[in-house]
């Protein structure tokens, strides 16, 4: 039992000697702090907001995805895939979804619901010139990213280049959520 207790007590002098309270303290603030950041990144994935089963069981007309006045554009900034080869749902060809997006919530006009759209880039080719649509509701300043359409969602992508945005309906809004 005693040379367990002389090799305990070698390694935490040895330990003391190699670091300080200073060091300590200093790498457990750097960890809370680090800890603090993670609710400033997007709140959400793209990869989440396709899993999520869009557009079922929502009430009313489908309306034209095609048009800037569409009740799924409320927030979107940017040119409709669905004029440029995809869907409100889906990018064109060539290109990918940005791996993270911007949240808005829409109020469906034949419901009378509140919904929340995930507003995805489509990444990977040149930016696509038509239907630009830039509709600002429930945008805030850039300081809270994750609702503000003036940033280029493509970041977290391989390729930087804009090509269009997509309208996907995540779920319906609880009162809280506009």
């Amino acid at each position: 039992m005693a040379d367990v207790d002389r090799w305990f007590e070698a390694l935490a002098r040895g330990l003391a000697r190699r670091s300080s309270r200073r060091g300590f303290l200093g790498r457990v603030g750097a960890a809370l702090a680090g800890a603090a950041s993670v609710p400033l990144l997007p709140v959400l994935r793209g990869q989440d907001a396709r899993a999520a089963g869009p557009d079922e069981g929502i009430a009313g007309p489908a309306g034209d995805p095609t048009s800037c006045e569409y009740w799924r554009h409320c927030a979107i900034d940017g040119f409709l895939c669905a004029c440029c080869g995809g869907t409100q749902t889906a990018c064109p060809p060539g290109s990918h979804f940005s791996p993270v997006t911007w949240i808005g919530t829409c109020r469906n006009p034949a419901d009378g619901r509140d919904y929340i759209i995930s507003y995805n880039d489509c990444c990977g080719n040149a930016p696509c010139g038509r239907c630009f649509c830039n509709r600002n509701e429930g945008d805030r300043p850039v300081y809270l990213p994750s609702k503000s359409n003036e940033i280029n969602w493509c970041v977290g992508s391989p390729s930087l280049a804009y090509h269009c945005s997509t309208a996907i309906v995540l779920g319906v809004a609880t009162p809280g959520e506009r």
